[in-house]
């Protein structure tokens, strides 16, 4: 119903805590973010924020309409504060959760840049060379009286297949794109290729750093807030996008239900909890220390994630130049190889 950025969120939750902390009362700093906001949809959700303030209920309870827009997470730490007298604090603890998260993505798509552009780049040249280039050579191919390699053959039929059929090749690939965008909102779907994402070697580091990152970040928040460890872990599932934690964290409250350790849930799936994180969780339940460990590991994991995305382009960068090398090889070879057999005929 409502979209709104990540950015929108933490400036909303910024602006109410230094206007509670200046003295302005809740309802004061609703209208103050509803007369400065410049989104339509922000100043919709602080009109009824308002109205509800005004009827005399939280703040939280005026949260709930937008749960699909906040998150539980959101909504269960604004309820906390209020209870305990501290969302002036959790708001600006809300606020730098938002900023990490936002930091983090645009890091992910920041280091993404580079190979998405060699890699259209790439084949954005070797399309514009069947298209535009390979069409005035074909009737030169076809009069050679040699036998044409197999290299050439192939590409022979893709330079076809594009002039032929590009416009619907082209549709065919929109149409692609757009039906597994909409598949990913099917749980049948989605799981498997988030389960094929943490399995590729380089992405699949990078999503299942970030997702233990989110959950000892989210659930440090949480246990400190007040909540309990099986409710703050089903919040925490909620919060994630990748499938594949997200149900296992689903599964793992009903071994904390039954009064065993969330450790023990972790050891049990070794693939998504690597040893350290599992042990730290561990440590902390048996001294009683789990927030402060949780803490630790967030940060741990947020500094390997800076240090993996800041090397990401090196890392990237061999197999991008095999990529271009392997397709300009082809097409160079593709035309080289039937004038060489040619010039050999006529020798």
């Amino acid at each position: 119903m409502f979209g709104i950025s990540l950015q929108e969120k933490t400036l909303f939750c910024r602006h109410m805590a230094i206007a509670l902390k200046s003295g302005m009362s809740l309802l004061d700093g609703l209208k103050m973010i509803k007369n400065q906001s410049d989104s339509r949809q922000m100043k919709k959700i602080a009109e009824h924020l308002i109205a509800t303030i005004e009827k005399g209920e939280f703040l939280s309870k005026g949260l709930e309409k937008y749960n699909n827009v906040f998150g539980n997470l959101f909504v269960n730490i604004i309820r906390i504060a209020e209870t305990s007298g501290t969302l002036p604090e959790n708001l600006n603890y809300l606020a730098e959760e938002l900023k990490k998260k936002q930091e983090i993505a645009s890091k992910v798509k920041g280091a993404m840049v580079y190979p998405i552009v060699i890699m259209v780049v790439t084949i954005s040249m070797a399309v514009f060379m069947m298209v535009f280039i390979f069409p005035k050579m074909l009737p030169i191919f076809k009069s050679l009286k040699v036998d044409l390699p197999l290299s050439t053959k192939i590409l022979i039929f893709i330079a076809n297949a594009i002039n032929n059929y590009g416009l619907y090749m082209l549709v065919g690939v929109i149409i692609f794109f757009i039906s597994f965008r909409l598949s990913l909102k099917w749980k049948g779907f989605r799981y498997p290729v988030h389960w094929i994402i943490l399995r590729l070697p380089i992405i699949g580091k990078i999503s299942k750093e970030v997702n233990l990152a989110n959950i000892s970040r989210t659930l440090w928040l949480l246990l400190r807030g007040g909540i309990r460890i099986v409710e703050g872990v089903t919040i925490v599932g909620d919060t994630l996008q990748n499938a594949v934690f997200k149900d296992y964290l689903k599964k793992s409250t009903n071994i904390l239900k039954s009064g065993n350790f969330f450790s023990e849930a972790l050891y049990g799936k070794k693939f998504l909890f690597p040893f350290v994180f599992s042990n730290m969780i561990a440590v902390g339940e048996s001294t009683g220390n789990l927030t402060d460990n949780l803490k630790y590991l967030s940060e741990y994991y947020d500094s390997e994630v800076d240090e993996y995305l800041k090397n990401l382009s090196s890392t990237l960068e061999p197999i991008l130049l095999v990529f271009m090398g392997l397709i300009v090889g082809f097409i160079a070879i593709s035309f080289i190889t039937p004038i060489y057999k040619l010039t050999q005929g006529v020798r």
